[in-house]
Parts: structure tokens; sequence; C-alpha cells
């Protein structure tokens, strides 16, 4: 600090002459008549003090700068400018409250003074105290309305407090200052999306990106708005938009390939990520989801060749290894699957799933005994992993053995009440050893506990349709299944059927027509929708969907018995 002190001893015999060097003596004439020294005189060695302390804070020197100002403030009390110097500085130091105390002593000097009060918002909204931030925001608006971002930190405390019509009333007042304020516009959108009106939060994201083409949030924000309103087209067009601005937005290459397999357009998701395997963005989640799109595609080898390469370069990656080893039992090659799931150790999150896979593969090698040990072991070494035992009653139940699957889970049930995965299992094996009773107790003991489980959901309303029983409640299930799941062809065809059981047929066959569009490979599905054209007497329809079903089960009995029925009925050949 020596060269400072040099610098600003010139300053100090100008701001205070009676110290010049020479000490003469002031004429009498200009002798002051004020004991006290003037204001400006007060003012000139308190901003002095002042720039003093913006040295200091420049250097990182916080505490020394903070001290600095404090003299100064004791030079010039009534300087509202330096109480919110310190305000700044306690912020610096997260000292919020100090720092909200030195803001409000700023405003009482100066209430006009429009950095403060936005000072003042913005430590309250740090103190979580958004809508007590609101009135300081809204006076700062007040002082200087043309300044964009106090109406957006307006905005942003009224969306927090869930203050819509403040929020909304704040960004059109911006707009109509600014209206080419991409962030307002986009604000407007959040706000109307957590309004729930899609369709105003759809129009103003597209504004937003309008006037600021390159603003990816927004992009995103709309594209996912669009999605959610199940505008999928939209949404990837927005998607592929923001990808033309930036190509290397790994975000948005993972909304836009999620879609694609929505939409099974899987060779769309593949391309897309071979791009961005090829240009290394994304790193090894790149070829990690690649390697699981080749997989859904069933080009094995391309698949094994992905998971290949990133353990070769990672062989820690446990994750990969599992499916690596899931691959290989897609194609059947159960022994270099099983030596695959030996390499998961058991300090893996993946551990328990791949005792699963080992003690199901040795299953279908003959050796069901083996995967039985292997589970017993596992269960001995890990107690309390719930996961053990219901791939234990799994393998009892793939062996037709659904006593022993029920007595393994009935033995933890008091250890697991709350697990829906247990009650649900618990659910399909009492089920398929006939006692309906408890199948259905445990399904609604699951829905208690998690109340959108849509497979409790179907389960229920499909065995109640097949018993013929209590169908109002069956249908309001399958209702709110299918709205949770509304591309799942088993559960629209379970709602088809309860149609059917309560004879409206026309919504049967709306439904089950659907249903098979859906899932155009399966038996009891197609049967279904046949078992309504026969109910409503359109004979040729119903014979061709039998024999359509017999086609892909040749030794199912009943479909062959309604086939015969049918054409004895109607003559039809």
């Amino acid at each position: 600090m020596k060269n400072k002190f040099y610098l600003i001893l010139p300053l100090l015999c100008i701001i205070f002459p009676g110290c010049a060097a020479n000490h003469a003596q002031t004429p009498p004439s200009l002798q002051p008549q004020a004991v006290q020294p003037s204001i400006n005189i007060i003012e000139s060695r308190a901003r002095y003090i002042f720039s003093l302390s913006r040295l200091h804070l420049l250097e990182g020197d916080l505490d020394g700068a903070l001290s600095l100002l404090q003299a100064a403030a004791e030079a010039d009390p009534q300087a509202a400018y330096i109480h919110k110097a310190e305000a700044q500085i306690y912020l610096q130091m997260n000292r919020y409250q100090d720092a909200l105390q030195a803001c409000e002593k700023a405003i009482k000097l100066d209430p006009e003074f429009a950095e403060a009060q936005i000072l003042a918002g913005n430590i309250l909204v740090a103190l979580q105290r958004d809508k007590d931030a609101i009135p300081y925001y809204k006076k700062a608006i007040e002082l200087e309305p043309a300044k964009e971002d106090i109406y957006l930190h307006l905005a942003i405390a009224y969306l927090k407090t869930f203050e819509y019509e403040g929020a909304v009333n704040t960004l059109k007042a911006l707009i109509k200052v600014s209206p080419d304020s991409a962030l307002g516009y986009y604000y407007l959108g959040k706000t109307y999306d957590q309004m729930k009106l899609s369709n105003e939060a759809i129009k103003y994201y597209k504004k937003a990106v309008e006037l600021k083409p390159d603003f990816d949030q927004a992009f995103i924000d709309l594209a996912i708005t669009q999605e959610m309103q199940g505008l999928t087209k939209d949404a990837i067009n927005a998607y592929k938009e923001l990808l033309k601005i930036n190509p290397v937005n790994y975000t948005v290459v993972q909304h836009l390939v999620q879609l694609y397999i929505q939409n099974k357009d899987m060779e769309s998701a593949l391309i897309l990520l071979q791009d961005m395997a090829r240009n290394n963005v994304g790193g090894q989640e790149s070829h990690r989801k690649l390697g699981l799109i080749l997989l859904e595609m069933e080009r094995y080898e391309d698949a094994i060749t992905e998971f290949c390469d990133i353990l070769r370069q990672d062989p820690e990656a446990y994750q990969v290894r599992y499916y690596l080893a899931s691959t290989y039992e897609e194609m059947e090659d159960f022994e270099t699957a099983i030596e695959e799931f030996k390499k998961i150790p058991t300090s893996s999150t993946y551990y328990y799933d791949a005792v699963g896979h080992l003690a199901y593969l040795y299953k279908e090698m003959g050796q069901e005994a083996k995967g039985i040990q292997l589970l017993k072991e596992s269960i001995a070494e890990q107690p309390t992993k719930i996961e053990l035992y219901l791939n234990l009653a799994g393998l009892y139940e793939s062996m037709d053995r659904f006593v022993d699957g029920l007595q393994v889970l009935s033995e933890i049930d008091d250890r697991f009440p709350s697990d829906p995965r247990l009650n649900f299992r618990m659910g399909v094996l009492y089920d398929k050893i006939g006692n309906k009773d408890a199948s259905i107790a445990r399904m609604k003991k699951v829905l208690q506990l998690t109340p959108n489980d849509v497979q409790a959901l179907n389960y229920l309303g499909y065995t109640y349709a097949e018993l013929g029983v209590n169908l109002d409640e069956a249908l309001q299930y399958l209702k709110k299944a299918s709205s949770l799941r509304p591309d799942d062809g088993f559960i629209i065809d379970s709602l088809g059927w309860v149609y059917f059981k309560m004879k409206h047929y026309d919504q049967a066959v709306r439904q089950l027509e659907r249903a098979v569009e859906l899932v155009d490979d399966d038996a009891t599905v197609i049967s279904h929708l046949a078992d309504v054209y026969y109910a409503k007497k359109e004979y040729r329809k119903a014979l061709a969907g039998f024999r359509r079903a017999l086609k892909l089960e040749p030794d199912n009995r009943s479909i062959a018995e309604k086939i015969k029925k049918i054409m004895a009925e109607t003559g039809e050949k």
C-alpha cells in the first residue's frame, strides 16, 4: 500500500489545505466564518473513503472494503449509496440479514433509490421471502419503468408464491414497454404452463423463440408442453429446429430420441444417436443409448459392438455390462450371458437384477435347482433385499410352483407390508391358484399404496370383467388406467372387454379395434374383438377374426370351437 499512500497524500493536502507544506497563514479576510466544515467537504471526504473501499473490493478484501464503507457512512450519515454498497458486500459474505438492514437504511434515506429497492428484493428472495420482495420490485418499476430485469424479478416472485394473476399482469406490462422482450414472452409461457393453460403457454413460447431463435430453454419448454398435449409431431419439429441452431445440444438430443422411441420410430432415433456418437457428443451416454436402440431393434451384433467398446474403455461400467449380458440372453446365447452377468459385483446396483437373470438362465438350461440355490444363497447373504425374494418367487412361478412362490412371499409379508411389488406378485400368485378373493384384496392394497399403479388397475378391471361382477367399478379402474397409459393395447383391450360384458357393443368395438391396431399379434386381443362382432351378428368379421387368432395359436381349442359354431350357424366357409 506504500505507492497508494504517496498518491493519496496530495489529495489530502487539497482537501485539508491547512496541512500545506509551507504552513502559510490564511489572510484574515479569507478566514472561514463557520466552525463546521462545509457540506461539500463532508461529501468529498465520504466519497474519497468510498473510492478506497472500491479498491479493496477489487482486490477481494471484503472485510477491508466493509470497514472503509462504515467509515464513509460515519463521515456522511445521509449518503444512501454507501449503505447500498454495504448491503452488496454483506450479500457477498452471505450475511443476508445485515445486507437487508443496510439496504433498508439506504431506502429510508432515499426512497427513490431504485437500485436499492431492487437489491432489497433480491436479498429477500435469497432469504426465501419472495412475498416480502414483491413491494420492493413494484416500487422499483415505478421509479424505472423501462428496466426489463425488474419486471422479470417481480414476475418470478409472483410465480414462486403462486400469484399467477400478478405474474401475468407484470409480464404483459413488460411486453407493452418492451415488445421485443423474448424473456417476457418466455416467462408468460412458463406462467401459463404452471396454470395448466397449455395452449396459451405454447403461444407465448413460440413468440419467445420467434424473437430469439437461439433461445434453447424456450424451445425445450415449448416442445415439452407440446409433448404433454399429445402434439408429438410439433414437439419433434421444435427439437429439430433447435438442433439446426445448436447441433451439439445433448439435452435436446435426449428429448428427441425419447420422442422417436415413444413413436416407435427407432430408425430416426438410431440415425440421431449415431450422429452424436460420431461427433463424440454425450460421451459414453450416447454410445450406451445407441446400444439400447440397437438392442430394441434386435440388431444384436451391433448392440454388442457398442457395449463392448464402452467396456474396453471403462470395465467398471456395470450398467453397460448388464445390457451386454441381456443382449446375449436375447440371442439365447445363455452361456455367454451367464459369463457376463457373473462379472457384475455385489457392490453394483445391478447385482440383484443380475442374480435374477442368472437364476432364470439356469432354469432355461434345465438347471432349476442351481437357480433356486443361487437365489437362496444370495438371500442368506443379503436378507433385507426384497428383490431377491421376488426373483425366487418369480422363478417358482415360471416353474408353475405357485404355492412355493406364495410361501416365499408370505414369509416376508410382515417385513415389507408397504411394498406394492410384494402385494402385486402375491395377488398374481393367488389368482393362479384360484383364490380370486385373496387376489383382489392384494390388488386393492396395491392401489392403496400407489393409486396410479396401472398394472393393478388393469388387473382388477379385467378380473371383474372376466368374473362378470362389479362391472361399473371395473370400468372406472380401466378408464383411469387408459388415461395414464393411453397407447397400451392390452389396457385398451381390457376396457373394450368390460364394455362387451356390459353389452355396450358399439363402445366395445371402438376400443377393441384400436387394441388390435396397437397389439396385432395377440390371439386373445383379436379373439375379444371377434367375440364382439359375433354378438353384433357381424359373422363374417367374427369368423375372420377368430381365424386370424387361430393362426397365432393353432392349438387353441376354444377359438377353433367358435369357428365351427359360426360356420354351423351361418353356413359361412
